[in-house]
């Protein structure tokens, strides 16, 4: 049974396969073509955090690939009317792939351990696996080569930054990342990114210049997320000198591009100057969120197209 819970769990080969299914699904869909890959699959998901993205890009995603969703709110009694993995056999009797949006990490690792069917990670505080596909999806669509291409994350090395460095490790793309004291990769993470990517191409500095020079594309995320309401006025103080300017873009090579996760908050880690800018990515990126995870279910549940 594969689950997709870190990009650990994929290999460059299998990334390259979920992105060939991605792009002939996209190819298909503007054409007005829906592909029913899925017909009768059933995907249910368990958010303990909100989502737009997410929820959205899967539910509409499994919809076009001829299968069908449910959100699974309070009224299930995950983690607390029964013991997780009780819940999690149970669950898998009716359906076939299982979406998490959890707050810990180990959620999703015990609900994968005892699964009989496929589980996706949504999102945890650990790792973001979907977005950091669809980030380097997006990418391949701008670029000749992601192997000649260079992604520069500005901002703190949080659960996006870690899972857009294993993407970028096996994809042969250069990562570079510029974050505050206190707020960078853990060495553990390091040391575990160079023996999976030997070969990688990593820059780790503390000055945002000097990552996003000669960058293809400029990436932010917010400075507090969803959990770190308290330390926002810290934060704040600690990225005051990390926000995506004019100034900063200044820096890199004036057709790069700029990313962002969303939501974003504008006047904080990014201009609207930025934001805005016609070399802003930001919409496509979102959208590509639905066309990659179509890739990453088709891929999961051994769909084939015609």
């Amino acid at each position: 049974m594969r689950h997709l819970v870190t990009l650990d769990d994929v290999s460059s080969e299998e990334i390259h396969t979920i992105f060939a299914l991605s792009k002939d699904i996209k190819t298909k869909f503007a054409q007005g073509i829906r592909e029913p890959l899925l017909p009768g699959r059933v995907m249910a998901l368990l958010f303990e955090k909100p989502s737009l993205r997410t929820r959205v890009s899967f539910q509409a995603g499994m919809g076009h690939l001829g299968g069908s969703s449910m959100m699974l709110g309070d009224d299930v009694g995950f983690g607390k009317r029964e013991r997780i993995d009780d819940f999690t056999k149970v669950l898998c009797e009716f359906v076939d792939v299982i979406v998490m949006r959890c707050k810990q990490h180990e959620t999703v690792e015990q609900v994968a351990q005892h699964a009989t069917c496929s589980v996706i990670n949504g999102l945890t505080d650990v790792s973001h696996p979907c977005q950091a596909l669809a980030d380097l999806f997006t990418l391949s669509e701008r670029v000749d080569s992601l192997a000649d291409a260079k992604l520069a994350w500005v901002g703190d090395a949080n659960n996006v930054a870690r899972s857009l460095a294993v993407a970028c490790g096996k994809l042969g793309v250069h990562f570079s990342i510029a974050s505050p004291a206190g707020y960078e990769f853990a060495p553990t993470f390091l040391d575990s990114l160079r023996e999976q990517c030997p070969d990688m191409q990593l820059t780790v500095t503390a000055d945002p210049h000097e990552a996003v020079s000669g960058a293809t594309a400029v990436y932010t995320d917010v400075w507090a997320s969803m959990g770190q309401e308290k330390e926002k006025a810290k934060r704040a103080k600690d990225f005051a000198n990390y926000q995506v300017n004019e100034q900063l873009m200044a820096s890199a090579p004036a057709d790069a591009y700029f990313m962002h996760c969303l939501p974003a908050h504008r006047g904080e880690e990014v201009t609207d100057g930025v934001m805005d800018s016609p070399g802003s990515i930001v919409v496509q990126q979102a959208g590509n969120r639905m066309h990659a995870q179509k890739g990453i279910l088709a891929w999961l549940l051994g769909a084939q197209g015609s």
